[in-house]
């Protein structure tokens, strides 16, 4: 039971890594660092479990907490990004730097 969910995490990990480099739009790329990090978390969790403690879902936690903070900057960016440039296209997003 335990490689079913590590091959499911690994899927989860790769489907999100695969939208991070092929997607140009900024919104499917925070939804792609989304399913990574709940891969990561799904592996954390059975892991815990597998050996019976319970540091692997306090480790997760953190994780969720800090995916929740990641996504509400992100989504900021995007709105800010809208709103200046009419799009939320990566490309557009060389403007930050000046």
């Amino acid at each position: 039971m335990l490689v079913q969910y590590m091959i499911v995490s690994a899927l989860l990990i790769a489907i999100g890594a695969t939208g991070v480099m092929i997607k140009r739009n900024f919104m499917i790329v925070l939804m792609s660092l989304e399913i990574m990090i709940n891969g990561a978390g799904m592996l954390l969790i059975v892991m815990a479990y597998y050996l019976g403690n319970v540091s692997g879902q306090v480790m997760f936690l953190f994780v969720a907490a800090v995916a929740a903070s990641e996504t509400a900057v992100g989504l900021a960016i995007a709105v800010m990004m809208y709103k200046r440039k009419g799009s939320v296209d990566i490309n557009d997003f060389s403007m930050l730097k000046k």
